[in-house]
């Protein structure tokens, strides 16, 4: 695993630019036969699902089936999700997004060859009653999200988008989310430095 935000200025940065980052994530992919999980994780200024989506293309080019899939389709209902009002940063933090059903649903079955691409609708704010996909031996779940680098869940790569706490303020549209991330020292594999995502830089320890 690659090194948490706590060492972020204590280890060597590399330079990158969004096309080498596709490329690192895609050259990582290609080194695990099999079935591979990747989990892209950042806050949402961030857009890991901007990165996420780069990286399919690339590997369907190497013969590898992809799915998407986004923890957004994996919220827990309204009524849990804003039993506390919608601006509170303590429900944002553990009880909006459904990480116990994206294991279930996505990443434990993936292994087996199947993957439920969406759990829930939040315009209806009812179970979005999408159907179960083949994932052929070779397939990857590219899975992109939030705070989701600290609740153990399974892959086999993971990567987090890191915003320096001034880029986190600055580009975060909904504020009252910001105390979410403060508690949030994640571990991940690839470990980027992305204050500016058209020069991001590869954390190496």
């Amino acid at each position: 695993m690659g090194p948490g935000l706590g060492g972020v200025d204590a280890v060597k940065v590399r330079p990158l630019t969004f096309g080498t980052l596709v490329d690192e994530i895609v050259g990582q992919v290609s080194e695990v036969d099999g079935r591979v999980r990747v989990l892209v994780d950042g806050a949402p200024a961030a857009e890991p699902g901007r990165l996420a989506d780069a990286v399919v293309e690339p590997l369907r080019a190497l013969g590898r089936a992809v799915q998407r899939v986004s923890l957004d389709d994996f919220l827990r209902p309204a009524s849990v999700r804003l039993e506390h009002g919608r601006t509170d940063s303590y429900s944002y933090r553990h009880d909006w997004f459904d990480y116990k059903g994206l294991q279930r649903e996505v990443l434990d079955p993936a292994l087996d060859g199947r993957v439920l691409p969406s759990l829930w609708n939040a315009a209806t704010d009812r179970a979005s009653r999408a159907e179960y996909v083949d994932l052929p031996e070779n397939g990857v779940v590219l899975v992109d999200g939030t705070l989701m680098l600290d609740r153990w869940l399974p892959a086999e790569l993971t990567v987090h988008l890191w915003l320096s706490p001034g880029a986190l303020k600055r580009k975060t549209e909904e504020e009252w989310t910001l105390p979410a991330f403060d508690d949030y020292d994640p571990v991940a594999d690839l470990f980027v430095r992305y204050d500016h995502p058209e020069r991001p830089g590869l954390v190496e320890s």
